[in-house]
């Protein structure tokens, strides 16, 4: 799926010009609640919006100040190959500024967005500066082989050297005189780069392939490889990988797909068939197997579009086969299906600060958004313009189900789920679906889809760090819901937990109709640990109707507690103190367990005079005292 770009103004002075980039660019216009009239969609804080777009690999571009841009961005800084493009338009629209991602697609960006104003583009780049280009982000269509010579080569321009082009001139530049001439080479063949040479390949040239179950991945790349260097055609030349859709999950064929950089994109036997009279190789063999007379050489004419050729027939060695085909032109609009992507993600509790960013760039990544309609809700701006799929609460295994098959018929799908997707959530029930091997399960083409999981924060974690560090030591989470897990194996986790004396945070802790299994917990633990063990009640986590109280556990009320409750119960060792914050509940790891003169034991480290070093098992460690506690014990 395109990641599109957001479109923000912060004051109704930007709106018109706002207005007119976000109808150029076919994208809805988000303005700050309360300050901009007409926008298609709100936000309440322009740096977390901001932030939040960021994060999530979404272009975006701001009619404000750039300082309000840097600010909101600055954090979440790091690669500029992985970041996505910022920019700048001010209020009256005459001047564009790309902040970040110049050669990610920001200034093509920002030169767009000037021409439609008639603004000025405030490029920056040194390459662009030079000849008006970034060189190391060619057009759609073609791929730069030496990348990393691409900076020595721009500086070089930038300091007077010449220009020459060799082959098409696919940025549309002007040669030029000059000693120590940089040469711009465009060919589909391998060919030698360097400082003084950029080499760009045309991305025209299908590979189709086929293997057995399970191939060895190194046996299907070195037949590609073979198959290349016959026709004399550069990897970077490769625009494609096609197969059929039964070999979605096979790995030598990810694999070479991600070797290559390239979409790999399946085809139904059907498609494949239809390619039966242009096949060089047809086989009845293949055919009695998946239903079409050649899967390698079917899925590169497929993949190469109605006026493609062969340049390689199938190749093949004992379990894989290989084909390639040439477009007329290179090829940046792909037939056939993308592998389904099923994403299962966890949100944290609600608070749009807690979301981790690859979880922000999954959701904005996916198509299609499933769950339960409250979560999707607390997306806000991140779930805006996408298909949803809401599910009460009951019924999870419809839920997953569903996410599956979407993702079976070629979606990109995020399954969202609160805290972390797999603790009490929908990762276990995803997992379980496809290991089924009853009709009770999923079809056969979902068991195939990408299935990739990414943690989130859980109501415990979010519950301790409002409390301080209740779970500084041994701790465990029990479900108090018997829906799913029988009564007794609740109580006798509950026991084996009281005894053990760990700190217990109790999901599930009751509904309108489960009241009493909080109770029992209650007095199992207060026969193993102090009537003043100090409770948190944490209910509506990071949202506004967050309530935090402490109670000790002998006078812990099941009335006061619902759904939407996390319970931490301290262990024996826990503690409440008042401190300048307020009320802070900690669990003493032990690190200091006694003081002998000027030594400390902390853990199985000490302090004491003299040089810092690491004990043999049983040993001390002296350590210089200004030199403070190890960092990490």
């Amino acid at each position: 799926m395109a990641v599109t770009p957001v479109v923000m103004v912060v004051s109704s002075a930007g709106a018109p010009v706002a207005r007119r980039v976000a109808d150029a660019l076919g994208v809805p216009l988000w303005g700050r609640e309360g300050r901009v009239d007409g926008a298609d969609e709100t936000f309440p804080n322009a740096l977390h919006f901001a932030r939040d777009m960021f994060a999530a690999g979404r272009p975006v571009i701001g009619v404000c100040a750039s300082g309000i841009l840097v600010r909101a961005v600055a954090p979440l800084l790091g690669s500029k190959m992985a970041e996505p493009p910022v920019v700048s338009v001010s209020d009256d629209g005459a001047v564009v500024v790309p902040l970040l991602g110049g050669h990610r697609g920001g200034n093509r960006l920002a030169r767009q967005i000037a021409d439609v104003l008639g603004a000025v583009p405030a490029v920056t780049t040194a390459g662009d500066i030079a000849i008006g280009v970034a060189l190391d982000a060619p057009p759609e269509g073609y791929r730069l082989a030496n990348r990393g010579d691409a900076q020595a080569a721009m500086a070089a321009l930038v300091n007077g050297a010449g220009l020459v082009v060799k082959g098409p001139n696919i940025f549309g530049v002007e040669p030029k005189e000059g000693a120590g001439a940089v040469e711009l080479r465009v060919v589909e063949q391998p060919w030698e780069g360097g400082p003084d040479r950029l080499v760009y390949h045309p991305q025209r040239f299908c590979i189709g392939v086929g293997c057995a179950r399970n191939a060895e991945p190194e046996e299907l790349w070195t037949l590609v490889q073979a198959s290349l260097r016959e026709a004399n055609i550069a990897p970077g030349a490769v625009a494609g990988v096609g197969t059929i859709a039964l070999k979605a999950d096979e790995p030598a064929i990810l694999a070479l797909a991600q070797r290559l950089d390239v979409p790999l994109r399946l085809f139904s036997a059907e498609e494949l068939e239809a390619q039966a009279d242009y096949l060089a190789n047809p086989s009845d063999v293949v055919f009695a197997e998946v239903g079409c007379h050649g899967v390698s050489e079917g899925a590169a004419l497929c993949l190469a579009g109605p006026e493609s050729h062969f340049e390689v027939t199938k190749r093949k060695t004992a379990n894989t086969t290989c084909a390639i085909a040439a477009a007329p032109a290179p090829v940046t609009k792909f037939t056939g299906r993308p592998r389904g992507k099923l994403s299962v993600v966890g949100i944290g509790p609600g608070q749009a600060s807690w979301r981790t960013p690859e979880v922000s760039q999954l959701i904005s990544q996916a198509e299609e958004l499933v769950g339960y309609g409250l979560y999707i809700d607390l997306l806000g701006p991140l779930a805006a313009g996408k298909h949803r799929a809401d599910f009460p609460l009951g019924g999870e295994e419809d839920r997953c189900r569903y996410a599956l098959e979407r993702a079976a018929e070629g979606r990109n799908v995020a399954l969202v789920c609160s805290g972390d997707a797999g603790i009490y959530a929908m990762g276990a029930l995803v997992f379980e679906l496809l290991n089924r091997s009853d009709d009770t399960g999923v079809s056969d083409a979902a068991r195939r889809v990408e299935v990739v999981c990414s943690p989130g924060v859980s109501a415990l974690q979010a519950a301790a760090a409002r409390a301080g560090a209740p779970l500084g030591h041994d701790f465990c989470a029990i479900s108090l819901s018997d829906l799913l897990t029988p009564r007794d194996d609740i109580l006798r986790r509950l026991r084996a937990a009281a005894e053990g004396d760990f700190v217990i945070a109790f999901y599930n802790p009751v509904s309108k109709t489960r009241r009493t299994l909080l109770a029992e917990a209650r007095k199992i633990l207060l026969q193993h640990r102090p009537a003043d063990t100090p409770v948190m009640l944490a209910t509506s986590l990071g949202r506004p109707e967050e309530n935090l109280r402490y109670r000790r556990l002998d006078e812990l009320e099941v009335d006061e507690v619902d759904m939407l409750t996390v319970v931490l119960i301290g262990s024996s060792n826990s503690q409440l103190a008042m401190l300048g914050e307020g009320p802070r509940m900690y669990t003493p790891r032990g690190y200091a367990r006694r003081i002998d003169g000027d030594l400390v034991e902390v853990g199985n480290r000490h302090i004491g005079s003299g040089a810092l070093w690491e004990p043999e098992e049983g040993g001390t460690a002296p350590v210089r005292p200004e030199a403070g506690l190890p960092r990490d014990i």
